[in-house]
């Protein structure tokens, strides 16, 4: 009888010793679960067996002006019609110090690719008015990168090309869909997220003084360095080879908690996560 006395009282001891340590153990588990990977894939439509792909699109498109051409995108990507491997979207990790010398940490999600019209087999990344890639990006709830996030993009990239300028027939659509290929030819099949490539369509609070044109950024070369700096000198209809529309998911986490990319902009610590401009206000194209 004694033996099972001391068994008992031992059974108590260490169920007390699991109870005195449970709210830590409860508070790790949530620890543990707010800042676990999460994915993030965007919802499209679903597509029909014909789908355009990405030579047809150019194709149709060869002698067209810019209007057409943004509005057979915009009318294809919004219908579903775009690679599925572009719908799965990429982890991006970025940390700062506040005032208090107190560590902060965010993820953010972007598309891996460019935007792009077809399948996987046959597709092609489609350059676009900051209009035309603004309603994208709304109709999918995400928004478009700023500087700071286009630099995030080059440095956490799985494959990073060097830059190729063309000179000739830029905002031609043939142009564009040479380019691509030449991109392809460098990319070898690789999978993952790419940069290198394109300058971003970026938001930016530059553009509130100038709301009727495109902020374009980056297209880094392999030392880290942009070919384009922050720049709000065209139009913004004018589009060409070398622009390229990312998406970026339009929540991020931060220390774990969920919040909107505005909210994040607004706040005056986060706001550096995602923004390195003096004015890092909210911006977003009219259309």
């Amino acid at each position: 009888m004694t033996g099972y006395l001391e068994i008992l009282a031992i059974f108590i001891a260490d169920l007390f010793t699991c109870l005195r340590y449970l709210p830590i153990i409860l508070l790790l588990a949530c620890l543990l679960s707010c800042n676990s990977t999460k994915h993030v894939t965007l919802t499209v439509p679903g597509t029909t067996a014909s789908r355009m792909t990405g030579s047809d699109f150019f194709r149709i498109a060869a002698a067209w002006n810019w209007k057409r051409r943004d509005s057979m995108a915009v009318q294809q990507i919004l219908s579903g019609n775009m690679p599925s491997f572009l719908r799965k979207f990429t982890a991006l990790h970025a940390s700062l110090a506040d005032s208090t010398g107190t560590m902060h940490r965010a993820v953010l999600y972007v598309s891996p690719d460019y935007l792009a019209v077809g399948t996987n087999e046959d597709w092609a990344r489609v350059p676009l008015t900051p209009m035309a890639a603004q309603r994208i990006a709304d109709s999918f709830h995400c928004f478009l990168p700023t500087r700071k996030i286009a630099d995030l993009v080059y440095e956490q990239a799985l494959i990073k090309c060097e830059p190729v300028p063309l000179f000739a027939f830029r905002d031609s659509s043939v142009t564009m869909w040479q380019h691509h290929l030449i991109i392809e030819g460098q990319r070898k099949n690789k999978k993952g997220l790419i940069a290198g490539i394109k300058k971003d369509v970026v938001i930016s609070g530059m553009s509130k003084a100038k709301p009727d044109r495109v902020a374009i950024y980056g297209w880094h070369r392999a030392d880290g360095k942009p070919i384009q700096p922050l720049y709000t000198g065209h139009v913004n209809w004018y589009v060409d080879y070398s622009h390229g529309a990312r998406l970026v998911y339009a929540y991020l986490w931060v220390d774990g908690k969920k919040m909107q990319y505005a909210d994040v902009l607004k706040h005056p610590v986060y706001h550096s996560f995602i923004c390195d401009e003096a004015d890092c206000l909210p911006f977003r194209y009219s259309y």
